[in-house]
């Protein structure tokens, strides 16, 4: 009965002291517990040790909290000074306010109506600022006119000081500079960016305001560079060939130019000049149906020329025949006749029909071609109508694809569709009027062989 109460209590003891059994260091070795009087004083040892680890702690705690007191302490104390402190600025900045109001007030009175003045002179700095950042002089007067008029415009914002009489002057100068140049065309020589990037001497000319050209193309002012760049693309010859007289021209001479008023940099004119496709970029925008009928074109206009001088050449001999009495094989009218002369003494039937056969063998030589020819004045029309076709579905696909916010993106399939169609009848038009000219020609000479042979016929029958 004795060891039912004992186990208990050693178990409850054990639980007790877990918490201290583990708190050993691991090198420790474990006391093996064989009684219970082991096991009660290896309890009174750690419940010591434990109660000096607490005593221990506690004053640690009392050492902190007394430290944190103090702290707070002074905490307080310099949080009260520095509302003190806060209070007084609060004070002293109200007081400051009121002598600004009194100040500002008396400023306005002193200035009186220079304040209007004033309001002029600042929107002008900054409106002459804006538009000399962009002019055409900024390449030959500077960056340093613009940093002038800001730093002006700036001064005169703040209200706190008055711009000076000098540099009120300054902003005339400037004015009147620039007033001047818009009359003026000068050369001087500068750096010039090509259209690569790289920066090169050139000797510039500038006509006023509007453009300003070197080595006859024309150039656009950089605001972010300062400099002159040549343009991207340039304007169709005749007004490059103006640029270059310009450019070489002496002073005192009278030379054409091509210039843009609407714009100090070159305005919309230029730039709409240098927009409009060329004949050659036109072209390239019917792409493979264009060059088609191009192509087809080119050939029917050759072939017709080559068709129109062989029948020049077939007219006029037969033109000489007519006048000739010996009849020349080296021609048709000259094989008609011989052909009548030598069936003259057979009866006319038959007569008529040999001349017959032998206009007829001259035929085809005579309207050899011409059918092709009009085969190529109604098939050209034919093309650009497919050339409109196909156009008009790349322009349907591109708006399925990317909508219609964007109008850039269906003015391929467009120009394509308007393009080929202006090809095509371009090419019908001359290859019409040029199968009318071989087929009027053609059958001219037909008309005088037949005549001819008429003739031959008549003389016949008057034999008889």
């Amino acid at each position: 009965m004795k060891n039912l109460y004992v186990f208990p209590i050693l178990v409850f003891l054990t639980m007790g002291l877990s918490n201290f059994i583990f708190s050993q260091e691991e090198s420790e070795e474990v006391v093996e517990i064989s009684t219970v009087e082991a096991l009660l004083a290896l309890v009174k040892e750690g419940k010591t040790q434990e109660q000096a680890i607490n005593n221990k702690r506690e004053n640690q705690f009392l050492t902190d909290k007394n430290k944190q007191a103090s702290i707070l302490a002074a905490e307080k104390r310099e949080l009260a000074r520095q509302e003190k402190i806060a209070d007084t600025l609060e004070a002293e900045y109200k007081k400051n306010e009121e002598i600004l109001r009194v100040k500002e007030e008396a400023y306005k009175k002193e200035l009186g109506s220079l304040v209007e003045l004033f309001g002029h002179l600042q929107s002008s700095a900054g409106e002459a600022a804006v538009q000399f950042s962009g002019s055409l002089t900024g390449a030959e007067y500077g960056q340093e006119r613009v940093d002038f008029l800001n730093s002006l415009t700036g001064k005169m914002s703040e209200t706190t000081e008055l711009p000076t009489i000098r540099e009120i002057e300054g902003l005339w100068y400037e004015l009147q500079r620039e007033m001047v140049a818009s009359g003026q065309v000068v050369s001087f020589k500068t750096n010039v960016i090509d259209v690569d990037g790289e920066t090169s001497e050139c000797n510039v000319t500038r006509v006023g305001l509007f453009n300003a050209v070197c080595d006859g193309k024309y150039l656009e002012y950089a605001t972010s560079k300062g400099q002159y760049a040549f343009l991207p693309r340039q304007p169709a010859g005749r007004f490059t060939k103006t640029a270059s007289k310009v450019g070489e021209a002496n002073a005192g001479d009278q030379v054409k130019f091509g210039v843009d008023p609407t714009g100090p940099t070159g305005g919309s004119l230029l730039a709409n000049l240098i927009q409009t496709p060329s004949l050659m970029e036109r072209a390239q925008q019917g792409r493979e149906v264009g060059y088609a009928i191009i192509a087809v074109g080119i050939i029917a206009v050759l072939f017709a020329f080559y068709k129109l001088y062989s029948l020049y050449i077939i007219g006029t001999a037969v033109r000489k025949q007519t006048q000739m009495e010996a009849a020349d094989s080296a021609n048709p009218l000259g094989r008609v006749l011989k052909v009548g002369k030598d069936n003259f003494d057979k009866d006319i039937d038959t007569l008529e029909l040999k001349l017959a056969e032998a206009i007829m063998a001259e035929r085809p030589a005579i309207d050899s071609g011409i059918g092709f020819i009009k085969i190529i004045s109604v098939i050209a029309p034919l093309a650009g109508l497919l050339g409109t076709v196909t156009g008009m579905i790349v322009t349907f696909q591109m708006i399925t694809l990317y909508g219609t916010g964007d109008p850039k993106l269906m003015a391929g399939g467009i120009s394509q569709a308007l393009v080929t169609t202006v090809l095509g009848l371009l090419v019908a038009i001359p290859t019409s009027l040029l199968h009318s000219f071989t087929q009027s020609s053609a059958r001219g000479i037909i008309s005088v062989l037949e005549e001819q042979s008429t003739g031959i016929l008549a003389e016949r029958a008057e034999s008889k």
